[in-house]
This record gives C-alpha cells, sequence and structure tokens, in this order.
C-alpha cells in the first residue's frame, strides 16, 4: 500500500479558536493548515454532517436574534430550530455540513446589531432537526 500524499499550502499565520471539548469552555488554537490536515485524515472526511446544540446568553431577546437566525442558518442551508428561554437566553440547533456549522457558531458569537452575546456554549446533539430550520416555542 502507497503512503497517502498531502500537498501543503504555505501557512497562514492568523490563528483561529476551535472548542478543545464542545462541553467546556476551554479553547485551544489551531492554524487553518492544522485543521485542513486533520479533517484530510479523520474517517469521516471535512463534509460530513455535523448537528450540535448552542446556548446563546446575554442581550438575545427583544433584538430580533431569532429572526436573524432562522435568516443566517436558511442562508448556510442548514436544519434544526431556534427558540427563546425563559431564562431570557435563545437555544437553538444546527445540523449540516460541519464548515456550515462552524460558519453559523461564529455569526452566532457576534448575532444581529442590536445583541450583545456574553456567553456562548456548544453540546454536540444526536436530537432529529427535522426539514429546514424554523422556531420553536419558548422553554
Amino acid at each position: 500500500m502507497a503512503p497517502a500524499t498531502i500537498k501543503l499550502f504555505p501557512p497562514r499565520f492568523t490563528l483561529i479558536a476551535y472548542p478543545r471539548n464542545y462541553a467546556s469552555r476551554s479553547f485551544h488554537f489551531r492554524s487553518p493548515l492544522t485543521r485542513s490536515i486533520s479533517a484530510m485524515t479523520t474517517p469521516q472526511g471535512p463534509s460530513s454532517t455535523k448537528t450540535e446544540r448552542v446556548v446563546i446568553k446575554g442581550r438575545v431577546q427583544g433584538v430580533f436574534y431569532r429572526n436573524w437566525t432562522i435568516e443566517n442558518a436558511t442562508q448556510l442551508g442548514l436544519k434544526g430550530w431556534v427558540r427563546n428561554r425563559k431564562d431570557g437566553s435563545v437555544e437553538a440547533l444546527f445540523s449540516g455540513s460541519l464548515d456550515a456549522v462552524q460558519e453559523m457558531e461564529q455569526r452566532c458569537r457576534r448575532g444581529p446589531p442590536d445583541a450583545l452575546v456574553t456567553g456562548f456554549q456548544v453540546f454536540p446533539s444526536d436530537d432529529d432537526p427535522g426539514t429546514g430550520f424554523h422556531r420553536k416555542a419558548t422553554v
């Protein structure tokens, strides 16, 4: 069996934060090159489907955060839902390609113009996202 050949591109000098463990708040830094190589060597490959639940805290209710989330998730081709929680946070389930889910995470960390995100938690999920992206009732 011949060894796999991996073409290495010139590394970019920007660093991107990726969660070390989705259930924790600790982060480590990897360059885009490292991410590309690890995606090529994983059995699932770079285009695998990912489903995760996120909880966004801060000034996220009353600023059209849910509508903004629906627009962005639909634009990225994600399935899932978004809803308000009685504790003042917003909860969402995102399911789609790995790149689209990661892009949605980054967008949600900023939120719409009037939002102020102070906390962002990500949890892996096996929940069924359904078809399309929709709003759920407050829980």
